[in-house]
């Protein structure tokens, strides 16, 4: 690269991310790509400055600040703050030190050994060591929604030493060095929670971690702060002072705080779609696609299979082909988006067949006519409610579009709003819901990521995030089993292959689109996204220049 061309980009970057590129010219992943490629130029210019208080928003408030049990992606935005993984990963998903500050895996795949560093503390005080790390690992195994899948063949955890964690598998798990991230295996204090109720400690919504930033206050409904931990191993860091986490959640009242300078950066889209292109026209902000390689997400709709209605095969499938995905993604996310049938996103295991019940509304009135679902007087055959996932703007527009889209099947469809926990409620534990519209994650393999919505053994009332609509399919839970230790690429890919088919047949949800998940963040914060956990990352990197 020349000089002239480096000054030129490095210009660029510091005014617009790409100053002369239309996104309706060469689409979303392109200016996805671009924006990647021109966004680290001006921070790498300059030398990362120590202070300040950083201002982030998350929507919907989490139900808690450490993601022990719950994969809420708001939850998970504040937990990495405090709480640590053994690993992080860089922005090409390879493994980096972090709690652990070396790892084997052995060559048969069923041993896998971690160093731990040594010095570190618990904000407490209290010195790190291997036996808080078994029992965080074999608590989430208990507890997580994804965890019992992620580590289900290991068989033993053994601690030679404070510093030394061995994990014994009685088969391999291919994808098992990718989990160990803070966001998926959060390692939390033993002497803190032993002899209490993990699922209602206190460390729970005061955390106490190892990581660059201390708990200092959660006021409900407004924010939660966070402040620098001057003990931290990682010697220099953070860069930030303070972190203030505030809750808004008016979609539009977001985009005006990022807008006034009030808020410095929020992550998973906070605000509109229809705002992006003008909030991308401001020149002190912009907008950021890296950081979610991990989360892969899909938006689906989930069915409760033991509702009188949805029981019936028929009538999952007239609602499925009641929807058009495409409208979908012009309308409702205006292009950022990508609309798919399949559970898995992209990479070696997507099945890329079109859906079999693409959008015909006629075939749709057919199937609930000889199902035995006749009109009533005023042309309803019956009615259901769908719940969307709370304080996203998307979700809610989806169920708005839903209801028009099922009256013209006779189908009657409120659509309710409730806050997070109240949410998490109704759907995981009361289980009093029909139907529910929400993102999941694919995260790293389809085995962690995709087997706790669809395996039987992940039916778990009252564990949020896990298999929601009580699917049992014996050839699903036996193929997610096979694929979780085929070493073999080829016949893992067949068995994944195999799963989405049987899956978008049985349509325990319908699976509407890809989202593409963008950061809006003030150009004044810099290193914000160093890592595939994105926003969700410890911001130990982070700093700011006013």
């Amino acid at each position: 690269m020349t000089v002239l061309l480096l000054f030129r980009r490095i210009a660029q970057a510091t005014r617009r991310l790409p100053p002369c590129v239309d996104p309706r010219a060469i689409g979303v992943l392109a200016l996805a790509t671009a924006c990647a490629a021109l966004a680290p130029v001006a921070a790498n210019a300059l030398e990362a400055q120590r202070g300040g208080t950083l201002t982030m928003v998350v929507t919907p408030e989490p139900t808690t600040l450490v993601n022990l049990a719950t994969t809420s992606t708001s939850v998970m935005q504040v937990s990495p703050k405090v709480i640590e993984g053994l690993l992080d990963y860089d922005l090409d998903l390879a493994p980096k030190p972090a709690l652990a500050t070396a790892w084997e895996v052995s060559h048969d795949g069923l041993t896998y050994t971690f160093r731990l560093r040594r010095g570190v503390r618990w904000h407490d005080g209290k010195p790190f060591t291997s036996t808080d790390v078994a029992w965080s690992l074999t608590t989430l195994r208990a507890l997580h929604p994804r965890a019992r899948s992620t580590f289900t063949t290991v068989s033993a955890i053994d601690t030679p030493d404070p510093y030394t964690v061995v994990l014994h598998l009685s088969k391999p798990a291919p994808y098992l060095i990718h989990a160990f991230s803070s966001t998926e295996t959060p390692i939390v204090p033993k002497h803190v929670y032993d002899g209490t109720d993990p699922l209602h400690a206190i460390a729970n919504n005061a955390p106490v971690g190892t990581g660059p930033f201390r708990f200092v206050r959660w006021v409900r409904g407004n924010y939660i702060e966070f402040t620098r931990n001057d003990d931290y191993w990682d010697k220099g860091k953070p860069y930030l002072d303070r972190i203030i986490v505030r809750v808004i959640p008016d979609a539009e009242s977001r985009a005006i705080a990022l807008e006034d300078g009030s808020v410095d950066i929020g992550g998973e889209t906070p605000v509109p779609h229809s705002e992006l292109a003008r909030l991308r026209d401001d020149p002190k902000l912009g907008l950021d696609t890296r950081g979610y390689d991990f989360e892969s997400g899909v938006v689906r709709i989930e069915f409760n299979l033991d509702n009188r209605y949805l029981s019936h095969p028929e009538v999952r499938q007239a609602i499925a082909s009641a929807i058009d995905r495409d409208l979908i993604r012009r309308v409702i996310y205006y292009g950022y988006a990508r609309p798919l049938a399949s559970p898995i996103i992209g990479g070696p295991y997507a099945d890329t067949a079109p859906s079999p019940y693409p959008y015909d509304l006629a075939h749709a009135n057919a199937l609930l006519d000889a199902a035995g679902f006749a009109r009533g007087p005023d042309g309803t055959r019956f009615a259901l409610a769908i719940d969307p996932f709370p304080g996203n703007d998307a979700y809610t527009r989806i169920g708005a579009y839903l209801r028009s889209q099922l009256a013209r099947l006779g189908i009657a469809l409120t659509v309710r709003s409730q806050d997070l926990g109240a949410y998490l409620k109704r759907i995981y534990t009361d289980r009093d819901f029909d139907m529910s519209v929400h993102g999941m994650s694919n995260l790293f393999d389809p085995s962690v990521g995709v087997a706790r919505l669809y395996t039987s053994a992940n039916f778990r009332p009252g564990v949020p995030f896990t298999n929601g609509s009580h699917y049992a399919n014996p050839d699903v839970d036996r193929l997610f089993a096979q694929a979780a230790v085929e070493t073999d690429e080829a016949r893992r890919r067949q068995a994944f292959v195999e799963i989405q088919r049987i899956i978008e047949r049985d349509l325990p949800d319908v699976t509407l689109v890809s989202p593409q998940y963008i950061t809006v963040y003030n150009r004044a914060v810099h290193d914000h996204t160093v890592s595939p956990d994105g926003t969700a990352g410890s911001f130990a990197a982070a700093w700011l220049h006013r």
